[in-house]
């Protein structure tokens, strides 16, 4: 076979799918494989993900000694295991988002179950309403099934619920779901309040519109008090199809989370994930069930809420000293994330090419373009407080200065040529 021979083959055209137009792909996961191809010392503050002193590695290695065996290495049921069935949902039992085990599927994690969500109700065409900014993995996932996006704007109390009636008017027909973070959000640090919530679910039954619910960070609050999950407001509501995982709070190298629907969904949402994946990973869920059981989890979270409380207020305060009112943050309760804004003549920045500067002085952040679904907030950006110490925090936010001075600069420089 001639080499001419392939190269014809290699230019045929892919009988793609239509759907692979809608498949972006992540700015936030890339970053991974992006950093670790850096040869230079990089502050990270981009991943959000918890730094490797949270993840409880050495109760994570006993456990393992002591359950894994062949059980664990083989298929396992695709609802979940049992085991982990009844530990979380005991657990639960003691928070503001209490559950029953019929209502509970285990998945590979948060962005499975926001997969299985966009499977079950999106259709091509469909219209869902995200908030702007957003975690566009979740945006990127309702994308993949042909959904037409709709941005609600935010503010310090989260989704501007009181925006929806009039953006929906405006694009002339009902969303077919709604997707949100209620509990310090991703990017932006804030939480849904209250009156809010109510809100929300009146305007999803005058709508019909399921409501994707995203709380992978609500049980890691170090501030305030805690506010109803939208499951607690609406016992039983079948328009609820809550997201979570254990990612943001063990870690998310485990690939474990959970979905809670309404039961008569179930079947539906095991039969969707069967066409996945079979099952979660079984040793993972065995370990995380042995980590609940033993109580570790609810003195693991104690640790965290403090510790990420602290290094809060500590990137606050070098962000304070060292850039005072050139930019303006989010001041969130619990979580990972603080949202900067860019303030002056900083403003004038775009965080796109920021981005560049700031990775060639040592310090990586995600852009705020990179968190909405059209590319919007320019003079923003997104740091991720949970993964890094204070000290390492303090040589980040020096760096993040260093590289706002040179683009800064640049732009003064073009100015005047």
């Amino acid at each position: 076979m001639t080499v001419d021979h392939f190269a014809t083959r290699s230019s045929a055209t892919l009988p793609l799918a239509h759907r692979t137009a809608g498949l972006i792909g992540s700015v936030i996961d890339s970053s991974t494989s992006l950093l670790a191809a850096q040869t230079h010392d990089i502050v990270r503050f981009a991943m959000g993900s918890p730094a490797d002193e949270a993840v409880p590695l050495a109760e994570f290695r006993d456990i393992a000694d002591k359950v894994i065996d062949h059980s664990s290495m083989t298929y396992g049921a695709t609802e979940g295991e049992p085991v982990l069935l009844k530990a979380l949902v005991e657990y639960l039992a003691g928070t503001s988002d209490p559950t029953a085990e019929e209502r509970v599927t285990i998945t590979a994690g948060g962005m499975q179950g926001l997969d299985l969500a966009c499977k079950i109700f999106i259709n091509p065409g469909d219209l869902v309403i995200v908030e702007s900014p957003t975690y566009t993995n979740g945006s990127a996932t309702a994308l993949s099934y042909g959904a037409e996006l709709l941005e609600a704007p935010m503010d310090e109390n989260g989704l501007i619920v009181e925006a929806l009636p009039d953006l929906v008017a405006a694009a002339g027909r009902k969303p077919k779901a709604i997707y949100t973070i209620p509990n310090f959000q991703n990017p932006s640090g804030t939480t849904l309040s209250l009156p809010r919530r109510h809100q929300l679910l009146e305007l999803a039954h005058e709508w019909n519109s399921v409501i994707i619910d995203d709380d992978p960070y609500g049980l890691l609050r170090f501030e305030g008090e805690d506010l109803p999950s939208l499951q607690a407001l609406s016992p039983g509501d079948p328009l609820l199809f809550s997201v979570r995982t254990f990612s943001k709070i063990l870690a998310p190298g485990l690939r474990v989370g959970w979905v809670d629907t309404d039961p008569s969904l179930r079947q539906l949402v095991i039969n969707a994930k069967q066409a996945m994946d079979t099952c979660a990973n079984v040793p993972a869920q065995h370990i995380v069930a042995e980590f609940i059981r033993r109580g570790g989890l609810d003195t693991h979270l104690a640790g965290l809420r403090t510790e990420y409380k602290r290094r809060k207020d500590a990137m606050q305060e070098s962000l304070r000293r060292n850039l005072g009112s050139r930019v303006t943050t989010t001041d969130p309760e619990g979580g990972f994330f603080l949202w900067l804004t860019l303030q002056g003549e900083d403003a004038q920045i775009s965080t796109n090419k920021l981005f560049e500067t700031a990775l060639a002085e040592g310090v990586a952040f995600i852009p705020g373009p990179a968190l909405s679904a059209s590319g919007k907030f320019g003079d923003a950006l997104r740091l991720c407080f949970a993964s890094t110490t204070p000290e390492r925090a303090e040589e980040g936010i020096i760096r993040l200065r260093r590289a706002m001075d040179r683009e800064l600069e640049a732009l003064k420089d073009g100015a005047d040529a």
